[in-house]
């Protein structure tokens, strides 16, 4: 998940009715919505603050989360 938002991706809450984030979706930089995002995965994102919403905003990665990427050839 890492991969997709250093390249560009969000993140995007839903929200029930109490204002808490009950699942997410995860948009990769073209557009196209990602199949597996689990809720566990991004509590443990936003745990090691690898990810951040500014604004009420999408979630995108922050600079730590850049610094725990590692390069792969498919990187732009």
């Amino acid at each position: 998940m890492l991969h997709v938002l250093a390249q560009g991706g969000i993140i995007e809450p839903l929200k029930n009715k109490r204002g808490r984030i009950e699942a997410v979706t995860c948009i990769n930089r073209d557009g196209f919505m990602l199949p597996a995002m689990p809720l566990l995965l991004f509590k443990k994102l936003k745990r090691r603050k690898t990810i951040k919403s500014t604004g009420g905003g999408p979630y995108r990665i922050t600079r730590r989360g850049l610094e725990l990427v590692r390069s792969e050839v498919d990187n732009r």
